[in-house]
This record gives C-alpha cells, structure tokens and sequence, in this order.
C-alpha cells in the first residue's frame, strides 16, 4: 500500500502562489521575498507542479504565470513597534489578492503564502484548500504573533520558517517546520580573485543597519559598494551627511544575473542586521560566488556561516570586530565558500523540503476529511 503522504509526494500539484503585497515582483520593495518565491516556483515548476501567481500590478517572474492585481500596497511591519494596530489601506491590493485566491481557489491543490501580513493568516479558516504559510520576518508585532499562534494551533503543521533563530523568536518555535533556502546555483559565477572592495546587499532601511558597515569602510579605507532596493530614502541621505568621507558607493538594485557579477568581485560581504535577521539569503549569493560574509552574530545569519571557513561571525553592533574580521579575511578559502553553497543550499534540497511539507499539508487533510 502507498502512503497518503508517498502518493501526494509524486503527483503533479496545481499551486496557487500568494506573493508579499508591499512591492511588485522584480522590484526589490519586497526584499528577499521576492528571490525566495522566484526559488521556490522554479524547483516545484523543475519537479512538474504547476504554478499560477497573484501579485501586486507591475510584478514580473518570468517564466511564470502572474494574476497581476491593483491597489494600494501595503507598508512594510519593521519598524512598527510591538503594539502595533493592523493596517489596510483603501483600495487595498492585499484584500484584492486574497479575493482573487478566494475565487480562483477551486482550481488548486493547495495556496503558498508569502506575505507577512495578518490578512490571510485571519483569512486561513474561511477557504475550502489548505493554506501554506512561509513566515519571511521573525516576532515584530503581538497582533502578528497571536494570529500566526493561532494558525499554527488551528492548523498543525502549515507554519514555515526559514531558520530555528528566526522559530524562536514566536512562543510557537517547535510547532514550526524550518525549511531554509534554496537557489539556483547555476547562475552564480564563481571568483577566485576579488577586487579591493567591500559589499553590502540589502533593502536601504534602518533594520538592515548599513550605517555600521559605512564605518567600517570608513575605518579601513576600503570601498563598500552598496546594492539594494532604497525605500527610505532620507535614511541614505542621513548615512551621506554624517560619514561625507567614507568610500562608499550606491549601486543601485540589480536584478540576480547582474548582481552576481558584481558582488563576486568584493574581498567579503559585510551583514550588519539591528534586527533578527529570519534567513539571509545574501550570505548564499555570496558563498555562491566565493565571497565570505561577515557577518552579525544574529538570527540566520549565524546558521549559514561557517565560523573560520566560510566567514567570520562577530558581536552584534561591534564595529572594531567587524573591521578586524576584515582584516583576517584573507585567511579564508574562496573555494570553499562556494562548495558549502553547493552542499546545502541548492533549488534540489529546498524542493525536496517543500514537496515534504506540502505532501504532509494534504495528508493531513485527507485524513480529517469524512469517508
């Protein structure tokens, strides 16, 4: 006899992709979302699963199926604070996307969740299909944290996280499934020579603490070459006026070929989060081309870097240890970097992880359905 959960494991699912409502695909306001939904689509797509897509107007995830929808997006919860309230704006391109899964959801096996937002989580109990939920942010609201809770407790098993730091920053860690990440390896050029330049990556926001790694550069003299969507833009203009001196340079947000090309040329990519970080998946690109990352000592971060082989960890908001690291990068094996991102982050792994958890997803519901 097959298992429920062997037979759901080699069938073709029909999968309906929810994406972030705070930025079109392709656009960088979603941060690493976006990549991770990219990732995601095509290993499941390479395994024979249909994806569809709804996602904010302008969106584009090429070679994928997007239901682009209109509104208003929604802001980003960073730096909310714990209390605060939920918020939708008129004309909301979250309530419209999740109208259009509603609609649209006789046509699925199942829906895959990518938004950090209380909506569909509140949402979950009213559709007739079982709802995955890939939690891209670590505990930042109470409102956030009790609903997901309650998902969690309403529906075993539909929580997924990106790292156990990231888990154990909710009350509910151990009923999480911890999935990490992965990429397609094949687009990232290896590079065994670097320039004399220091990288950064990331949305331009004060959770992502650039100023620490504009000091560092400040301090070593060497150039930091900055990319990323900037959403907040007088925070940039706050790191200009007050380090006028440092070398550093703003290269704009580069979609993930281009990208590649220029990080793979930097001595070591510098994380400097203020906040727990859930995964990171800017310390992979960087392994990936054979960059060390120093980085944090800090959420997902500190599950991805090999301390001495492929980085250097340090104390959170220790600029001296960051420009000391900087100082021993050399010591480390470019070659190595990359092959950790081979070993363990490839699109195989994280699509074995994701048919796994969807098939236990279905199975679970199969068994609680009336014969």
């Amino acid at each position: 006899m097959v298992r429920v959960s062997e037979m759901n494991a080699h069938r073709s699912l029909r999968l309906l992709f929810l994406s972030t409502p705070v930025g079109p695909l392709g656009s960088g306001l979603g941060g690493g979302v976006e990549l991770t939904l990219k990732n995601c689509a095509q290993t499941l797509s390479d395994r024979g699963h249909h994806i569809t897509i709804i996602a904010p107007a302008g969106s584009i995830c090429e070679p994928f199926k997007v239901m682009e929808v209109a509104g208003n997006l929604q802001v980003t919860a960073q730096n909310e604070g714990r209390e605060a309230w939920i918020y939708l704006p008129e004309d909301s391109a979250l309530a419209e996307m999740w109208e259009v899964a509603r609609q649209q959801q006789g046509n699925y096996d199942l829906i895959f969740n990518f938004a950090y937002d209380w909506l569909p989580f509140y949402l979950t109990p009213f559709f007739e299909i079982p709802i995955a939920h890939l939690v891209s942010m670590g505990s930042l609201t109470n409102a956030m944290d009790q609903v997901i809770g309650q998902t969690v407790t309403r529906f075993p098993g539909t929580i997924g996280m990106h790292s156990r730091a990231q888990a154990e920053t909710f009350a509910f860690a151990d009923a999480c499934r911890i999935l990490g990440n992965g990429f397609d390896l094949s687009i990232y050029q290896f590079w065994a020579e670097p320039q004399r330049q220091l990288g950064w990556v990331g949305r331009l926001a004060p959770e992502k603490g650039l100023e620490d790694a504009v000091k560092v550069a400040e301090k070593t003299g060497i150039p930091l070459k900055i990319w990323g969507a900037m959403p907040d833009v007088p925070y940039w203009h706050d790191i200009c006026d007050q380090h006028p001196d440092a070398p550093i340079e703003y290269a704009g947000f580069l979609p993930t070929h281009e990208l590649q090309q220029e990080l793979g040329q930097c001595r070591a990519l510098l994380m400097t989060p203020k906040w727990v970080e859930a995964f990171g998946n800017v310390a992979i690109e960087a392994l990936a081309c054979g960059v060390p990352v120093i980085a944090y000592d800090r959420g997902g971060p500190s599950e991805i870097i090999q301390d001495g082989k492929t980085g250097w960890l340090v104390e959170p908001d220790r600029i001296d240890q960051l420009v000391e690291a900087v100082g021993k990068v050399d010591q480390l094996d470019r070659a190595a970097c990359r092959a950790s991102a081979e070993a363990e982050y490839s699109l195989a792994a994280m699509g074995d992880r994701l048919e796994a958890w969807f098939s236990d997803i279905l199975a679970s519901v199969q068994s609680k359905t009336p014969r």
